[in-house]
């Protein structure tokens, strides 16, 4: 009876490590949507900002 009271654990690890993936699979709806452009635009400006200051002496 001792043994399969220790072939509880494993069970009870895969349990939480699968209820860990799905809730980690799942998209957090808390978390505010990106806007891919957006993020590309500013990428672009800061870009062109540090290149022409690149060669600037102060």
């Amino acid at each position: 009876m001792g043994a399969l009271l220790w072939l509880l654990i494993p069970l009870f690890a895969g349990l939480a490590a699968s209820a860990w993936a799905w809730g980690i699979g799942r998209p957090n709806l808390s978390l505010p949507d990106h806007d891919t452009w957006e993020d590309l635009d500013r990428y672009q400006r800061l870009r062109s900002v540090l290149s022409t200051g690149e060669h600037a002496t102060i």
